[in-house]
């Protein structure tokens, strides 16, 4: 692979990386369409990489599947809302007694 052919597929990579971050880390839908983007493009690449252009398909539905499905399960339960602050620390002065 030419480094001609290899850069429009790294900037493409770069592009899905950066749009699969940007979701709410809490919605198991958001989180699923995060890791299909993620995954599709990366088993894009290696689908590329390793077979050509079927490869690709094959590697980027492959990827997209399994990345919204690990994406779903993956996702976290929210932070409390209300946040208890910690009880005031006490200062315990020791004196000496002579």
């Amino acid at each position: 692979m030419t480094f001609g052919r290899l850069r429009p597929l790294a900037l493409a990579g770069g592009l899905l990386l950066g749009l699969g971050a940007c979701t709410n880390p809490y919605s198991p839908g958001q989180r699923a369409a995060g890791g299909a983007l993620i995954g599709a493009g990366g088993g894009a690449a290696l689908g590329a990489l390793a077979g050509g252009g079927e490869g690709a398909a094959v590697g980027a539905i492959a990827g997209g599947l399994a990345g919204a499905a690990i994406g779903a399960a993956t996702t976290p339960s929210p932070p409390s809302r209300y946040y208890r602050r910690p009880p005031p620390r006490r200062h315990h002065y020791h004196h000496r007694h002579w």
